[in-house]
């Protein structure tokens, strides 16, 4: 399973803000510079967080974004189910899927829910301060 670059770009986001100047403001520009990536696929991201409460947006001038919450209240595996559009491993998963007409027959779908499952609890024992243990460092990198 690979997670979509939306939600990648949401864990970077969100990465960078706990360890670069939070709770200090910070702009989607320097976000941007740091990863070596779209200003504008940034902006789109920045707003679905606002919208999911974790970052907060100060307007004007001497605006820019910061984490809404502590780093150890946003956990990464209700992230990626908000970030990601589609966690369906393959096209059974879908319930009006008409194209595998193995569908109902095979243990293929039960397994892959199984996997997916799995996948998910393990992401949901983390948190942003858990992947954030050393800002420093990740300080050092992302400002060099």
């Amino acid at each position: 399973m690979q997670l979509t670059s939306y939600t990648d770009y949401s864990l970077r986001m969100l990465i960078y803000l706990a360890a670069v100047d939070h709770p200090k403001l910070s702009s989607i520009k320097q976000i941007s510079n740091a990863y070596h990536i779209s200003y504008n696929h940034l902006t789109k991201v920045g707003h679905e967080l606002s919208k999911l409460g974790l970052i907060e947006t100060v307007k004007g001038r001497n605006g820019g974004i910061r984490l809404a919450k502590s780093p150890e209240d946003i956990n990464i595996g209700w992230v990626v189910r908000r970030t990601e559009d589609n966690l369906d491993l393959v096209e059974c998963f879908d319930p009006e899927n008409s194209m595998c007409v193995l569908t109902g027959s095979c243990r293929l779908q039960s397994i892959l829910h199984e996997a997916l499952y799995a996948y998910l609890q393990v992401l949901d024992r983390y948190t942003l301060q858990d992947v954030t243990v050393n800002p420093e460092k990740l300080k050092e990198l992302l400002l060099s």
